[in-house]
């Protein structure tokens, strides 16, 4: 908390929104509705609504979380409160993996729409960053750290004016395909869902637009550096999402309206672009669009890296006073009010992704697995929090229905999602809890901590028995809707489960009361 006192409370409600909206609003309205459309077609306008609903559950969980204990790096800090260290370690580290991926992520997006005025960037075959193109993406990963490194105040006033400009652009593009080139019968002419729907329900988390909606985290992230937090924390979310679902929802419409029929010979999944929305307006005969939107392809993915860069050093600020990481990295500069050596870290990290991925499609696939984890664990905690009364007079109504909702939600799209995608996410939360195990016996923890997250190590069990059970690249040995419907009552009884096993924890370790004098302290 000595460390905490450097922070600065500067974001209110229309910085917070915006920070919100900047995180949404990046990369994703660039690529994300042609990776969703190679997957399922025009079945894809169903995958964002899909998306948003879920997204937006898990958005009012953390709207209360944040009312109830506003806290820089609060994504990480909450499962640690209601589940103990096995649980809080694993989920940190998923946070932090699926974040750090976000800077390579915007930066791989401006990169392959640079292409188009400097060839030799993005090799349209292999459908990945050249050479070169990495190391220019490189140079854009230092320079948002080297931005973030000047303070919350130059950021929050830098970030408003971004996401005003970057937010017009999509608005005029969508206006413009409407009005000229669109071509209706892409709809039907390969079937509204020509892979099937479950292509459609794969496509959530594989293409960019689970990723897209998750840019809400960083407000959470800096929560502790917010003026009014429990008017300002909730007002921010909402807003900046349901504005988010009706945006990303008319894009996917515009983009599949606007592919030239021909280019459709070889169905959804044969369409390649570098750049997208650009490349379709020269199509249409809009060069004027096509400048405007690659002008933004520089200020859109950039405008969003910049908010996750800022959020995720404050995760690892979290993770430090968690003590999951060394206290070195939890140091805020007392000038600028900003965890600088978390910034650098951060940057090293997300060069492991860009390196050995090479393309914004691969990174955000990875991304979209690993980050389904970290929401899931927050349905648990807010019931938790209610159940052991720190919530107080800070609840939102209807979380008894929203939190089981989103967590059953949370359950089926990882079961929607093809196996060979979350297996990958899923191998990694194992061997983040045997690498927890060895610290845990080598630091000699109580036992506790283990049992208090074991619901962590059943729920894993139970998903890989889903998808090895189910129809998506699993065994199919139950058609659907049936085998969605038996995945979906197992996620409400499990969530059960994991709140019972929560509320004894919390009980057990006896920090309730400690809590509550934390939270009694906020103004």
């Amino acid at each position: 908390m000595n460390q905490e006192q450097y922070l600065k409370k500067r974001m209110g409600f229309w910085s917070l929104t915006a920070l919100s909206l900047g995180g949404i609003i990046g990369s994703s309205w660039l690529f994300g509705p042609w990776a969703a459309a190679k997957l399922a077609g025009p079945a894809a306008i169903m995958s964002w609504i899909i998306g948003a609903i879920a997204i937006t559950l898990i958005a009012l969980i953390y709207a209360e979380l944040g009312r109830v204990k506003p806290e820089t790096g609060g994504l990480g800090r909450y499962p640690l409160y209601s589940h103990g260290t096995m649980l809080a370690t694993v989920t940190s580290y998923s946070i932090w993996f699926g974040y750090c991926a976000t800077a390579p992520v915007e930066s791989a997006g401006v990169i392959q729409y640079a292409n188009q005025f400097w060839p030799g960037l993005y090799d349209l075959t292999k459908e990945q960053l050249t050479t070169t193109g990495i190391l220019a993406s490189v140079i854009l990963m230092a320079f948002f750290v080297v931005f973030n490194y000047f303070g919350v105040k130059l950021f929050a006033i830098t970030n408003t004016v971004i996401t005003t400009i970057k937010f017009i652009v999509p608005v005029l593009t969508i206006i413009a395909f409407f009005m000229t080139g669109f071509h209706p019968e892409n709809f039907t002419s390969q079937g509204f869902a020509p892979n099937g729907y479950g292509a459609g329900l794969s496509a959530i988390l594989t293409s960019g637009i689970f990723f897209a909606y998750t840019g809400f985290g960083n407000v959470v992230m800096m929560s502790g550096e917010v003026v009014n937090p429990r008017k300002n924390i909730p007002l921010a979310l909402i807003t900046s999402l349901v504005v988010a679902a009706i945006l990303y929802a008319l894009l996917q419409i515009v983009f599949i309206g606007a592919v030239p029929p021909d280019m459709l010979a070889n169905g959804w999944s044969g369409i390649k672009f570098d750049s997208p929305f650009a490349n379709l307006a020269m199509m249409a005969n809009m060069v004027w669009l096509s400048w405007i939107i690659t002008a933004d392809a520089m200020v859109s993915p950039t405008g969003s890296a910049l908010t996750y860069t800022a959020g995720t050093s404050r995760h690892v600020f979290g993770m430090s006073k968690s003590k999951f990481l060394p206290s070195y990295f939890g140091t805020i500069n007392k000038r600028f009010g900003v965890p600088t050596r978390a910034l650098a870290l951060n940057f090293f990290i997300g060069l492991l992704f860009l390196f050995p991925l090479k393309s914004w499609t691969a990174i955000v696939a990875i991304v979209g697995a690993i980050g389904i984890f970290k929401y899931a664990s927050a349905c648990i905690t807010v019931t938790v929090f209610r159940k052991v009364g720190l919530t107080q007079n800070n609840g939102l109504p209807g979380m008894h229905i929203i939190a089981p909702s989103a967590f059953v939600f949370a359950t089926l799209l990882i079961y929607w999602t093809n196996w060979s995608r979350v297996q990958l996410a899923i191998t990694g939360l194992i061997i983040g809890i045997g690498a927890y195990l060895v610290t845990h016996f080598i630091n000699k923890y109580k036992t506790i901590e283990i049992i208090g997250g074991i619901y962590l190590v059943v729920y894993i069990f139970m998903l890989v028995g889903l998808s090895y059970l189910g129809n998506f690249g699993g065994h199919g040995m139950i058609p659907e809707p049936f085998m969605s419907i038996i995945a979906a009552v197992l996620g409400f009884i499990f969530y059960h489960f994991a709140v019972f096993n929560g509320v004894w924890y919390m009980r057990k370790k006896g920090n309730i009361e400690e809590l509550k004098e934390s939270i009694s302290s906020i103004s």
